[in-house]
């Protein structure tokens, strides 16, 4: 087994909790990008079983996580569910979730509640429902291509649609 040495960090305290938030937003955006780019027509619509979200209900409650996230992040703990959009208008609002929390995360001000549980609830929870919209992609015959991420150009500060190509993917 090989054993590596970790880069030293340069950040400590607040700072590395904000970097990896923003580091997570990325995430969300390039697996997140990859999850609605070029969706079929009529996958936003797809009802794999009766009791299953669809892909743009999937997505706009993914957009609620994103408006909660800011919310935390600015010492508010509320909660609102917004009717789904057609799909174009929910992937642009969930790029620009992002971008907003983003921004938020940058900024001096400090954070209403900690980094911890921002990330445990509404950024948790919104990478497992990105990985919903990936399989249901494949269940409606129209699979994202699978890609090693720990090689993906991954960026801080990059949460729209435009993305890096994917470096190393595989089917």
């Amino acid at each position: 087994m090989m054993s590596a040495t970790p880069p030293p960090h340069s950040l400590a305290g607040p700072e590395a909790e904000r970097s990896l938030l923003r580091h997570t937003l990325a995430t969300l955006a390039y697996r997140g990008g990859k999850a609605v780019r070029d969706a079929p027509d009529g996958f936003a619509d797809h009802r794999a079983v009766p009791s299953l979200r669809t892909p743009v209900e999937i997505l706009a409650h993914v957009g609620d996580l994103l408006d909660w996230a800011l919310g935390l992040a600015d010492g508010r703990h509320v909660w609102h569910d917004a009717p789904p959009r057609p799909w174009e208008e929910e992937v642009a609002r969930f790029h620009e979730g992002l971008a907003v929390l983003d921004e938020r995360l940058a900024a001096p001000q400090p954070l209403g509640f900690s980094a911890e549980r921002i990330f445990q609830g509404p950024l948790a929870d919104a990478l497992t429902h990105v990985g919903q919209i990936t399989l249901l992609r494949r269940m409606a015959g129209a699979p994202v291509r699978g890609e090693n991420y720990f090689k993906a150009d991954i960026a801080a500060g990059r949460v729209g649609a435009e993305q890096a190509p994917p470096r190393r993917e595989f089917e």
